[in-house]
């Protein structure tokens, strides 16, 4: 392959990711390296996982690409981070938001005393497509969140874990997103909870076209519904796949599921975890 033809793929197979981060290095506070040498791809219309443990850096990839590291005294100090074939770590985070791009913050951060309508009512505040297109995009909301509906006139804050985690989302999709970077969707709810969450996701991906970034912590759940995924460890890329692929790598079984040889582990056999993987020096 020739050098133009090399740079023909790349260009190429950068206009098919609707997000692109190439190689990027954060640190905090100028000295703490958090970060070290991430890359991923999200396609347009597709929904991706980032998995890892507590810790591991999911959440500060996902302020990188978001461009809220400022406030808590991080910054983007190696590679790029492309939104639709675009460098954007250099631009302010409600700029993102217009072009497309918002993050669902992991802990969801609804406005405990706004009703839910209201605080949903705030993820428009980027637009200026009148009021009616607006009512029409909350109907929406409704009609994929019915429990919101029902509810539009409760206090967030009086609110359960689910329906702020519903509102969260449903906030996100006021702004007329491409892409939404949803942050531990699963924390502290339960099961099927998650489980409607997740559902709802898939469908908003197939019908609305939204592409998702989620950084879970529940690798299973991630894996039914996202079509790749990425495991961080400590700050780096440690393996990358399909997602069908990943869920049945004897690494990722034993390691994030829990499973080895076809059997569940207990926890007194985590203290051999370290010792075993195989991508750790």
């Amino acid at each position: 392959m020739s050098v133009a033809e090399g740079k023909e793929t790349t260009a190429s197979a950068a206009a098919a990711a609707i997000l692109s981060v190439n190689n990027i290095e954060v640190i905090y506070d100028h000295v703490i390296l958090v970060l070290k040498g991430v890359s991923l791809e999200v396609p347009k219309g597709g929904i991706v996982a980032l998995l890892g443990a507590n810790g591991a850096g999911k959440t500060t990839t996902l302020k990188a690409i978001s461009n809220l590291l400022h406030s808590e005294r991080g910054e983007v100090t190696k590679g790029a981070i492309l939104f639709e074939g675009e460098e954007v770590q250099a631009r302010s985070p409600n700029e993102l938001v217009r072009r497309g791009c918002i993050q669902v913050m992991e802990g969801r951060h609804c406005f405990g005393h706004l009703t839910l309508e209201e605080n949903l009512l705030t993820g428009a505040f980027t637009r200026r497509d009148g009021n009616a297109a607006i009512r029409r995009d909350l109907d929406l909301v409704y009609s994929y969140f019915p429990r919101l509906g029902e509810r539009r006139t409760a206090m967030a804050g009086y609110t359960s874990g689910g329906e702020q985690q519903m509102c969260a989302v449903g906030r996100a999709l006021m702004s007329r997103p491409k892409m939404i970077l949803l942050d531990e969707p699963s924390m502290g709810l339960a099961p099927q909870i998650v489980e409607e969450i997740f559902v709802i996701v898939k469908s908003l991906n197939e019908k609305e076209g939204v592409s998702f970034l989620l950084a879970e912590q529940n690798t299973h759940m991630a894996l039914r519904f996202a079509r790749y995924g990425y495991i961080l460890e400590n700050g780096r890329v440690v393996m990358d796949g399909e997602a069908k692929s990943l869920s049945e790598n004897e690494d990722v079984k034993e390691f994030y599921l829990g499973i080895a040889e076809g059997k569940r582990k207990s926890f007194r056999d985590g203290k051999h975890y370290k010792r075993r993987k195989r991508w750790l020096a």
